[in-house]
């Protein structure tokens, strides 16, 4: 039975997901196999149009200079890449940071189209990094919850980057 539509309760607005493209970044055609992860690497490499295997060798080239200790090892393009090392990486690359949340605030921008600037991002969300190209993400899986997921901020690119990917 559906309700009819009153004037003093608004109307809820579902959330529009945002549209995925399946992209590895170059890995594949760089030697690389399997699941791994590599999100940082491959969302800069993704956004820059630069080549996977470049991005791969400076990340690791950026965590050998962190220092290891017995409970946490140094960033890796493979298995993980620390904040403060994601930060030195983006800033090589050529991209800026612009936060979108600040101390108790709450999340205020989700994983959506609508909610995102147009243009190449690499997108901060909880444990992962996403590129982001004129409002689809391009990554190996979808990232969006629906459109639930809160972006702590993002990376903008400094020119466009045109990428032919499938659509899934």
């Amino acid at each position: 039975m559906m309700l009819p539509e009153s004037p003093w309760i608004p109307a809820r607005k579902v959330p529009r997901p945002m549209p995925f493209a399946y992209d590895d970044g170059g890995r594949e055609a760089a030697g690389f196999k399997g699941d791994t992860g590599d999100c940082v690497c491959r969302a800069i490499a993704i956004a820059t149009g630069r080549p996977y295997r470049e991005v791969y060798n400076k990340i690791n080239e950026l965590g050998k200079a962190e220092r290891a200790s017995k409970k946490r090892a140094r960033s890796n393009a493979r298995r993980g890449v620390f904040k403060a090392t994601t930060r030195k990486a983006m800033e090589f690359f050529g991209l800026e940071w612009i936060p979108l949340m600040k101390i108790g605030s709450g999340c205020t921008v989700h994983l959506r189209p609508d909610e995102l600037p147009a243009g190449t991002l690499v997108a901060k969300v909880s444990r992962h990094v996403v590129a982001v190209i004129d409002g689809v993400t391009h990554d190996t899986f979808d990232p969006s919850r629906g459109g639930n997921r809160c972006v702590y901020g993002y990376w903008k690119a400094p020119k466009p980057v045109t990428r032919t990917v499938e659509r899934r």
